[in-house]
């Protein structure tokens, strides 16, 4: 299979293999494909066969790219680090952002986004494996960030975003997933109108909607390996 139309399908295969275990309807999980380091052209196949959610890293990169297929109606989604002063930009070019794990942050694209456009879409970040070198809040915080995030007008809470530590150990991996969706479930439970669990990549997406994920990030599986060459 070496087109990206090709591992698009497989892709998708998979996903609803994952889904049909897991007892879930296959639309209850969307496939963001994740196009950093990958061209608009690459986008462009993804789009012509049926993708619309892409997830971006690079600011910069991504404008571009956006710019380039400004006549396509993709949904674009933030998936990196945000930093203070990409706030802007960020609130500008995309339809949602994950991992806000900072009020600061979420006060600052709640100032920067445009009236003319529909509220962000905001996951909160939770650092499920309490890595010091990951960002996120941990699941203890969870619920004052999102009553923060939830009186922002330019703002909408969907839900939570994680990415656990990579780990062999599948008993682990399940019960870092775990967390995060009894996370979610408590914050249902207090009354948030949330509906997304951004959980799961390449290798880990199966056990990520055994889990509730409703969201999977893949990048590499479908437009192959990236180049950083300038």
């Amino acid at each position: 299979m070496n087109t990206i139309a090709d591992r698009l399908q497989a892709v998708r295969t998979s996903i609803a293999k994952a889904a049909l275990k897991a007892g879930r309807n296959i639309d209850t999980v969307i496939l963001l494909a994740v196009s950093k380091a990958h061209s608009a052209t690459a986008c462009q196949e993804a789009f012509a066969s049926g993708q619309r959610h892409f997830g971006e890293n690079y600011l910069q990169e991504a404008i571009q790219k956006q710019a380039d297929l400004k006549n396509l109606p993709i949904t674009w989604h933030f998936i990196g680090p945000i930093q203070s002063n990409k706030t802007q930009l960020i609130a500008q070019h995309f339809d949602w952002v994950h991992g806000v794990d900072r009020l600061k942050i979420a006060e600052r694209l709640n100032a920067a986004r445009p009236e003319n456009m529909p509220p962000l879409q905001i996951c909160i970040q939770i650092n499920v494996s309490n890595e010091e070198t990951k960002s996120g809040v941990s699941v203890e915080d969870a619920p004052m960030l999102a009553d923060a995030i939830s009186k922002l007008p330019h703002l909408k809470l969907r839900g939570l975003m994680a990415i656990p530590a990579p780990t062999n150990s599948v008993e682990l991996q399940q019960k870092q997933f775990r967390i995060v969706s009894q996370c979610f479930d408590a914050l249902v439970k207090q009354g948030y109108a949330i509906d997304t669990l951004s959980m799961g990549m390449s290798d880990d997406f199966e056990m990520a909607i055994v889990e509730g994920a409703t969201i999977v990030r893949i990048g590499s599986a479908i437009f192959g390996a990236r180049s950083y060459a300038s």
